[in-house]
C-alpha cells in the first residue's frame, strides 16, 4: 500500500537516519520502537505528509486517509464534547448531503434516455457504495461506544471541551481519529494519557479494525497485544522485525550476538591472511599464493557490526534538607472541584524519608490530592497540613501546558537558575541527553519524550526535600525509566509518586494509598506485597474490581446534639484506644518479620556454600521454624492492617 524508499532526513549538518526502506500493507499493526529522540516522530510526520524528508520518496496510492494523533495537539474550544468528536463523520455528512441532492435532482428529471441521466444514476450509485462502505450504524450512536470505551461518561457527552483537562482532551482526539476510520492511522504514544481499563479497549479496537496502524508505544504489553511487526530506528538505521516487540527484543539480541561473532571470525580470517602475505611476500614460490589473498582480501565484503544507541539519561537528585519527621498530614480530607467531589473522608500521613505511591483508575483523586498539597487546590472539607521546613517539587503531567513553548532549552533553566547553580546548566542539560545545538531549540519543536527529559532537569534546579512526582514516566523510553527510579531510590527526601507502571513502583515505594470510588485506603508494604493481599495479579485487576471491605464515604450528617456529642466523644475515645493498641502491635509484628527475614537470608548464604562445622540438618530445621513462624507473623499482621484501616 506504501513504500518509503531511501529516505533521509538531517538537521543542521546531522543525520537523524538514512536510507530508510520498508513498506506498510493494508490492515498491518506495526510498532515503531527506538529512544527518544531518534527520529520516530519525524518519520511519522513524513509519512502523512506534514514534514519533508531531506532526500527519499515515499510512494502511496492517491487518495488515501490518513489519521495522525500527536504527542501534543492543539485542541478546538467552544463546543460539547460530542460536538466535536461528530466532526469525525465530516465526510460522511457531504456524502449525505451530495447523496440527497442527486436523488432530489433524479426525482425532478425525465429525460430518461439521456447520457446525462445515466451519469446521475451513476453518480447516486457511488455516492450510496461509498456510504455503506462506512456503516450503517448512526454517527452518535457510534460516537458514544467509542466515547465510553476512552473512559468518558454519558453525562460527559454534553461539557463543554475546553472544561476538560490535557488528558481527557488527548482522548478526545483519539476518539475522531478511530471514529474517522482512516486508511492508515498513526499514533504517536497514545496510551500516555489513558487508564488501564481504556488501554485494553484500545487493544481490542485496534486488533479489530480494517485501518493499517503504527504506533509509536514505551507501554511493552499493548505493543505486544496490537501489533505483529516491530521497526527500530537506532543510531540513524532501522530495523525491520515480522514480530511483536517482545520477541523483538529478543530477535534482535540473537541478531547481534550472531553478528559479533561473525564480525570476530573474520576478523580472525582477515589477521591470519595478513599474516600469510607478510610472511611470504618477497618469496618468489609463494607470489601467486600472496597476490591471490591479496585479491581475496580486496575483493572481501567486510562484516560491520551494528551500533546500538545505549545514551540515557544520568543524574540523580541532589541532597534533601532535613525537614520535619511528618511532611504531610491528612484528617477528614474532602477534595475536587466547585460542584463536584472527588473524595472524602481521607487519612493521610506521610513521615520523612518515606517513599509513597498514589494509585488506581484517572479521575479518581490522585492528581486532585497532588494539588492540593502545593496549595494550588483548598480543601472541600477536613484539614490537609504541610509539616515544618517542607519544601515541595512538584512534577504534572501536562508539561506541555507548564513549560514555555516560545523559550529555549537552556533559557527555560536559565530563567530559574542562581549564581551558584548557572555555571553547571551545559552540564546538566547534558546528563538529560541535551547538548550542542539541542540547548537552543523552542521548546514547541521538542518532543513529548524531550519536554518530560527538560521538565525533569528543571525539577532539579529547584531545592526541594519532598518530590510530587504526577505520572513522571510517560513518553520515557525503558532506560531513562530505569535510570529514575535508581535516582529516586537513592534520594534522601520524602517521595509521592502517581503512577500506573508496576515495573516501575515495584521495589520503589514502601506505603500506597489507593483512590476508588471516593475513598482514600491506606496500604503499608510495597507493590507486590499490596497485589498479594488482594490476590490479584496486576493493576488492571485493581482498576476493574471493586476494593474489598468498606463502602464510599456518606455524605456530611447532620449536626448532632450536645448528649449526641458526648456520647461519640466516649465512643471515639475507646476506639481510639483499641487503634492505638492495633498500632503497637503492627510495628511490633513489622520488626519481628524483619528480624526473621534477615535470620532466613543468612541462613540461605550458609546452605548455597556450607563450610565443613556447617550442620546442614539443624540448620534446614531452623530455616523451616523461621517461615513457618514468618507465615504466622505475616498473617496476623495482615488482619491487624486491615481491622485498623477500618477502625
Amino acid at each position: 500500500m506504501i513504500s518509503i524508499n531511501s529516505l533521509n532526513v538531517s538537521f543542521g549538518g546531522e543525520t537523524l537516519f538514512d536510507n530508510v526502506n520498508f513498506h506498510i500493507t493494508e490492515g498491518e499493526k506495526i510498532g515503531l520502537a527506538g529512544k527518544n529522540g531518534a527520529g520516530k516522530t519525524t518519520l511519522l510526520k513524513i509519512i502523512c505528509g506534514l514534514a519533508a524528508p531531506t532526500s527519499g520518496s515515499i510512494d502511496k496510492p492517491k487518495g488515501i486517509k490518513f489519521g495522525y494523533m500527536a504527542q501534543i495537539m492543539s485542541h478546538n474550544r467552544g463546543g460539547t464534547l460530542m460536538d466535536e468528536v461528530l466532526t469525525a463523520f465530516k465526510e460522511r455528512a457531504e456524502l449525505e448531503k451530495s447523496l440527497e441532492a442527486a436523488t432530489a435532482e433524479l426525482s425532478a428529471r425525465t429525460d430518461y434516455e439521456s447520457d446525462s441521466y445515466s451519469k446521475l444514476i451513476e453518480k447516486i450509485n457511488s455516492l450510496s457504495d461509498s456510504l455503506a462502505l462506512m456503516g450503517s450504524e448512526p454517527p452518535r450512536v457510534a460516537a458514544g461506544k467509542v466515547l465510553k470505551g476512552l473512559g468518558f461518561r454519558e453525562e460527559d457527552f454534553s461539557r463543554n471541551t475546553e472544561t476538560f483537562s490535557q488528558g481527557w482532551n488527548m482522548r478526545m482526539e483519539l476518539a475522531k481519529i478511530l471514529l474517522a476510520a482512516p486508511d492508515v492511522m498513526l499514533l504517536d504514544e497514545p496510551t500516555n494519557h489513558l487508564d488501564i481499563e481504556s488501554i485494553e479497549w484500545l487493544e481490542k479496537y485496534l486488533g479489530g479494525c480494517k485501518s493499517a496502524v503504527i504506533v509509536v508505544s514505551h507501554d511493552k504489553r499493548f505493543l505486544d497485544n496490537v501489533t505483529t511487526r516491530t521497526l527500530e530506528l537506532s543510531a540513524q538505521k532501522l530495523w525491520d522485525y515480522k514480530v511483536p516487540y517482545s520477541k523483538y527484543l529478543i530477535l534482535r539480541q540473537e541478531r547481534m550476538q550472531q553478528q559479533m561473532a561473525a564480525y570476530q571470525n573474520q576478523q580472525k580470517m582477515i589477521e591470519k591472511t595478513e599474516e600469510f602475505i607478510e610472511k611470504f611476500r618477497y618469496k618468489p614460490t609463494k607470489s601467486n599464493q600472496v597476490q591471490s589473498r591479496i585479491k581475496a582480501l580486496e575483493k572481501l565484503e567486510r562484516i560491520e557490526v551494528d551500533e546500538l544507541d545505549l545514551s540515557s539519561i544520568s543524574f540523580k537528585f541532589p541532597p534533601a534538607e532535613r525537614s520535619g519527621d511528618v511532611v504531610y498530614k491528612a484528617v477528614e480530607l474532602g477534595a475536587g472541584y466547585p460542584g463536584k467531589t472527588v473524595f472524602r473522608g481521607a487519612e493521610i500521613e506521610i513521615k520523612r524519608g518515606e517513599k509513597v505511591a498514589l494509585v488506581g483508575r484517572n479521575g479518581e483523586g490522585k492528581t486532585t490530592q497532588l494539588r492540593v498539597m502545593t496549595g494550588e487546590l483548598e480543601p472541600l472539607e477536613g484539614e490537609s497540613r504541610t509539616g515544618h521546613n517542607v519544601k515541595y517539587g512538584y512534577y504534572a503531567q501536562n508539561q506541555e501546558d507548564i513549560l514555555d513553548k516560545n523559550d529555549t532549552v537552556y533559557g527555560t533553566l536559565d530563567r530559574i537558575a542562581t549564581a551558584v547553580t548557572r555555571p553547571g546548566l551545559r552540564d546538566l542539560l547534558g546528563r538529560f541527553l541535551f547538548s550542542g545545538d539541542d540547548i537552543d531549540k523552542k521548546v514547541s519543536v521538542l518532543s513529548g519524550g524531550e519536554r518530560a527529559r527538560l521538565g525533569m532537569a528543571k525539577l532539579m534546579m529547584e531545592p526541594c526535600n519532598c518530590l510530587l512526582l504526577d505520572e513522571p514516566t510517560n513518553h520515557m523510553d525503558i532506560r531513562s525509566k530505569e535510570v529514575l527510579k535508581k535516582a529516586l531510590l537513592a534520594y534522601d527526601g520524602t517521595l509521592v509518586v502517581v503512577s500506573h507502571d508496576r515495573d516501575f513502583l515495584d521495589g520503589l515505594v514502601d506505603k500506597i494509598y489507593v483512590y476508588r470510588d471516593g475513598r482514600v485506603k491506606t496500604f503499608p508494604g510495597d507493590v507486590n506485597d499490596f497485589l498479594r493481599s488482594l490476590d490479584i495479579d496486576a493493576f488492571s485487576d485493581l482498576e476493574r474490581t471493586a476494593l474489598p471491605a468498606g463502602k464510599a464515604p456518606a455524605e456530611p450528617k447532620p449536626a448532632q446534639t450536645q448528649e449526641q456529642k458526648a456520647a461519640s466523644y466516649k465512643e471515639m475515645k475507646s476506639a481510639r484506644g483499641e487503634q492505638t493498641k492495633i498500632a503497637r502491635r503492627i510495628k511490633f509484628l513489622e520488626e519481628e518479620c524483619d528480624k526473621i527475614s534477615l535470620r532466613m537470608k543468612d541462613i540461605e548464604k550458609v546452605l548455597a556454600a556450607p563450610g565443613q562445622g556447617d550442620d546442614i540438618m539443624e540448620l534446614t530445621r531452623e530455616y523451616l521454624e523461621c517461615k513457618r513462624e514468618l507465615d504466622y507473623k505475616t498473617e496476623e499482621w495482615e488482619k491487624l492492617v486491615e481491622n485498623y484501616d477500618n477502625t
